[in-house]
């Protein structure tokens, strides 16, 4: 018998519910040889509010959890009788297991990955500076580095336009 991972409905906001109900569900019922690992899959997201970094976590696929086990009727009958789960993702009755890469690929993202950047930015687009040696300033956006939250800007000062890089956390979007 092989193990793999399922994914399992939810209500929408139940999912830490869930996982902590099955988590219960598989110590007093004994199946902690059926079932392995529930995770809600989250990833950080770096939010600028009023020109400050805040990291905050989201669900990457609300409404769902992920399950490894073994599918077995007791394992299945453990977790589709969980309070908050609406059943398997799968067609018809049986529940069809993610592929070994798309597993590899989620925690991947959730464990190695860094935080991506709420505000997005394009070339060519005006800001303001709000914190820094170049507050007030106003400038053009001519490259975007978003892995690294960063901007090139092009700031005019003493009559030439000078370039500067920023943190998306010191710019401000012209309106």
């Amino acid at each position: 018998m092989e193990k793999n991972w399922y994914v399992i409905h939810t209500y929408s906001g139940y999912e830490n519910k869930v996982k902590a109900n099955l988590e219960k569900r598989v110590e007093s019922m004994n199946v902690g040889d059926k079932i392995f690992r529930i995770l809600v899959p989250m990833e950080d997201i770096m939010e600028v509010k009023d020109g400050k970094k805040k990291m905050t976590q989201k669900k990457i696929f609300p409404g769902y959890v992920l399950v490894e086990m073994y599918l077995t009727d007791d394992s299945w009958y453990v977790v589709r009788n969980t309070p908050g789960v609406t059943g398997f993702v799968g067609a018809g009755s049986k529940p069809i297991p993610l592929i070994e890469s798309e597993v590899a690929n989620i925690l991947k993202h959730i464990g190695l990955e860094e935080a991506k950047p709420k505000q997005v930015f394009s070339v060519g687009e005006v800001i303001t500076v709000t914190t820094g040696p170049f507050q007030n300033f106003t400038g053009t956006i001519e490259e975007v580095y978003p892995d690294k939250g960063k901007l090139k800007v092009l700031v005019a000062m003493f009559g030439r336009e000078t370039p500067v890089e920023l943190d998306y956390s010191q710019v401000q979007k012209m309106d």
